[in-house]
């Protein structure tokens, strides 16, 4: 990722936030491919290297997968799920759950992995920190993982069938910053 300036490593964790405010600006190919090797530089068990990555840059299509991806939540929201409180937002047509991202990067694990799930998160990590140092936004999408993982999401999407969609983020050009969020203290349970 050519040009512009680079944050060092503690600012780029420490400043990091999800971006839910996107320009039109597209991000173009090699800017996403990239992330994409910024991503597969992240340890794996065994380093099996479990990841694979799907890119969907079609704006129409992600307008559509937005509401797919409402009515497949809505439709499996029980009470007592934590996401239930969000179920009006889902409800609304005029939310969108990629926030008008361009760019949607869906990290997926191999079957064959260890550690897959664990092993893509690492990478989904890595690939966050890389587009908020040169300046990009991103937001994991937790509401689109279920959907995703779909027989005929990844059909379309041609992810293999024995794949898992593990994470799901947006990319793009911010629309102004990002709040600051506070940082609970962490629970240390023990330091022998």
């Amino acid at each position: 990722m050519e040009g512009g300036r680079r944050m060092d490593l503690m600012e780029a964790i420490y400043s990091r936030r999800s971006v839910r405010s996107y320009t039109d600006q597209p991000v173009e190919k090699p800017v996403v491919e990239a992330l994409i090797q910024a991503a597969v530089q992240a340890p794996s068990a065994l380093n099996q290297q479990p990841w694979a990555f799907a890119v969907l840059q079609d704006r129409k299509l992600l307008e559509q997968y937005s509401t797919r991806v409402k009515a497949h939540v809505l439709k499996s929201l029980k009470p007592e799920s934590p996401l239930y409180s969000h179920r009006e937002e889902l409800a609304n047509p005029d939310y969108n759950v990629f926030y008008g991202a361009g760019t949607l990067i869906i990290v997926c694990a191999k079957p064959e992995g260890v550690h897959a799930e664990e092993d893509c998160s690492l990478a989904a990590q890595n690939l966050m920190l890389a587009a908020h140092a040169t300046g990009l936004g991103t937001c994991p999408i937790g509401f689109a993982q279920p959907w995703l993982n779909l027989a005929r999401t990844k059909r379309g999407l041609s992810i293999p069938p024995n794949y898992t969609v593990v994470f799901p983020v947006i990319v793009g050009y911010p629309k102004g910053g990002a709040p600051p969020v506070a940082r609970r203290e962490p629970e240390i349970v023990a330091w022998r």
